[in-house]
């Protein structure tokens, strides 16, 4: 059997991670019945004895190119490799093929429940009001659909009508090995810490407001470290000038290792105000960790913090809401719970076993 997996769009980021993750799948589970056919566009990977990588880097330059290359040259890669079986990673199929296909969707804009305006940010605009008409229409045609999490499989059927059988949900690979955990002291008890992209709805604006706040009733004595350079795009170096012009005890640290991240989650509480998610990662992770953690009130948020003690939830959209969490944790009002035998409730799912399936 041959499959191709389809992920041009992945180049950084969770989207990088989830195609990583599915090739070491693959290569740590050979099967000689199976050739594997991994169209991409940036990313390196090697090849293998059952694995073949066509790689595609033009396929970024400009919508125009993207859209040639998924209704010209991926049916022609079909035909020519006599595939037998699609992957596609991008949230939306292969058109015009008649060929099983499978899609993992992973692109959350289309099932937020706040809406950009075109003013706001064009692109995501773009996807909130036509890229998603599209992704609904490959979840309908899809043979089989892929989500990381319940609350997404919800709005799938939601937004699509489709059965709940058609939709299987896998969570992300989680890997990791806790060797500390969270210690409540003095300094870990004034440092926040929130590592996220420079996305606007990743939310670090209402971090700063909250900040601001705190030092105008006269905090200083705590920090915010965010894994940004301050430089990543316009809206980030709006938020470094406000950042300068008050004076805020806020760092940037950049994009730190994840053995760094790790350690972070047991010096400071974890901060987590974004508003459009998939499967909130850090928050997992921070759990683990048993960290204090302040997240949005969101469904992500709520299926993965859900009964664990050191979680508390706002609303992402009240700069208040946060500013009383961060004050009561700067005068202990909110205190440390000591969780024992705490363990992963998420259970590690093959995407490869369910995609090899007959």
């Amino acid at each position: 059997m041959n499959i191709l997996v389809l992920d041009v769009q992945a180049s950084d980021g969770g989207a990088l991670s989830i195609l990583t993750d599915f090739y070491e799948e693959v290569c740590h589970n050979s099967n000689k019945d199976i050739k594997w056919y991994f169209v991409i566009s940036t990313p390196f990977l090697e090849e293998t004895k059952d694995i073949k990588i066509l790689r595609f880097p033009w396929v970024k330059k400009s919508w125009i190119h993207r859209l040639y290359f998924d209704n010209f040259i991926v049916p022609k890669l079909i035909k020519k490799h006599n595939i037998d079986k699609i992957f596609s990673l991008q949230s939306m199929i292969v058109p015009y093929t008649n060929i099983s296909q499978i899609v993992y969707v992973h692109q959350p804009l289309p099932f937020s429940e706040y809406k950009f305006s075109f003013k706001e940010n064009k692109l995501f605009w773009i996807y909130q009001n036509i890229i998603s008409k599209q992704i609904f229409k490959s979840i309908k045609k899809a043979d089989k659909v892929i989500v990381q999490t319940e609350w997404f499989k919800k709005a799938c059927i939601k937004k699509t009508g489709i059965n709940s059988e058609k939709i299987v949900v896998i969570p992300p690979k989680i890997n990791i090995k806790v060797s500390q955990t969270f210690l409540p002291t003095d300094k870990s008890l004034r440092t926040f810490f929130y590592p996220a992209r420079g996305i606007q709805y990743k939310n670090h604006k209402i971090i700063i407001e909250s900040v601001k706040k705190l030092k105008n009733i006269g905090f200083n004595d705590f920090k915010v470290l965010f894994t940004l350079k301050g430089n990543e795009n316009k809206y980030i170096l709006n938020l470094v000038d406000e950042i300068n012009n008050y004076n805020l005890p806020i760092e940037f640290i950049g994009n730190i290792a994840r053995e760094e991240v790790f350690d972070l989650y047991t010096k400071s509480v974890l901060l987590f105000p974004s508003y459009i998610e998939t499967f909130g990662l850090p928050l997992l992770e921070a759990k683990l960790h048993k960290t204090i953690i302040l997240a949005s009130d969101m469904p992500f948020s709520h299926e993965i913090l859900d009964g664990y003690p050191n979680a508390y939830f706002f609303n992402p959209f009240n700069k208040n809401k946060l500013y009383n969490l961060m004050e009561m944790i700067l005068t202990k009002k909110i205190s440390y719970k000591k969780t024992n035998n705490f363990y992963n409730s998420i259970k590690n799912k093959k995407i490869l076993d369910f995609i090899t399936k007959k």
